[in-house]
């Protein structure tokens, strides 16, 4: 058996990791560091963020260190008027950042304590009126198209303990070549799309997933940060 086995990775649609080796075992090994932190506080946080402030329940992902440099991404993309979808919307901190100049956005997740907690939140900043969340995975609930799409997806191919590990892990990137497979019918003429992603996960594949749609691709940024003191590089890909 392969470490890769021992440690859950699948194989839907074929999917195999395209980094190399000694990259796929630095994943492994944070992964088992980040798993292993014991239970949960079951407490909602409160957290600034950008000018807002986010209440976050325990089964919802905290915006991390490296988001508000993402916030500022994104509201810098967003033009007035636009109508904007945030895919993986978590807590919603990217889309009441958008609907402070868009005149619409939906927020989708798969976990029903994000939507909820979307909906709190965009009424706590004042931008209740102009955010819809709504329980979805992938594009199953979503009609229509988009000036902006927004995906700030898990990072990882593994598969989920729980619906709350579902915003870091996608059981071998079903989720994410679903979303690159569909999003083309869900941009409007002229549409892009704000794509972030890191070295925790599979960046060779993400670029294929890239290329075989067709995108025209732009980094937006790249920074590093340490994570269990291991250098993770965070980028932001703009795609049109």
């Amino acid at each position: 058996m392969t470490s890769q086995q021992q440690h859950g990775v699948g194989t839907v649609d074929g999917y195999r990791p395209l980094i190399p080796q000694e990259k796929v075992e630095t994943v492994l090994e944070l992964r088992k560091i980040l798993s292993g932190g014991g239970a949960p506080d079951e407490a909602a946080t409160t957290v600034p963020f950008l000018g807002l402030t986010l209440t976050v329940p325990a089964q919802v992902m905290t915006p991390c260190p490296v988001s508000p440099i993402l916030g500022g991404a994104i509201f810098a993309e967003v033009e007035e008027g636009d109508r904007v979808l945030d895919m993986g919307t978590g807590s919603g901190s990217l889309a009441i950042i958008a609907a402070t100049k868009a005149s619409e956005v939906l927020a989708v997740d798969i976990n029903p304590h994000a939507v909820e907690a979307v909906r709190a939140n965009a009424e706590r900043n004042g931008v209740g009126d102009r955010v819809e969340a709504r329980l979805s995975d992938v594009f199953g609930s979503v009609e229509g198209t988009f000036d902006l799409i927004i995906f700030n997806p898990p990072f990882q191919w593994f598969a989920a303990r729980d619906v709350a590990d579902s915003a870091t892990t996608d059981e071998s990137y079903s989720a994410l070549t679903r979303f690159f497979r569909e999003a083309r019918e869900h941009l409007a003429d002229g549409g892009r799309m704000m794509i972030f992603f890191s070295t925790m996960g599979d960046v060779d594949y993400l670029q294929k997933l890239i290329e075989d749609e067709g995108f025209r691709h732009d980094v937006v940024f790249r920074t590093t940060r340490p994570v269990a003191d291991v250098p993770v590089e965070f980028s932001c890909h703009r795609l049109s």
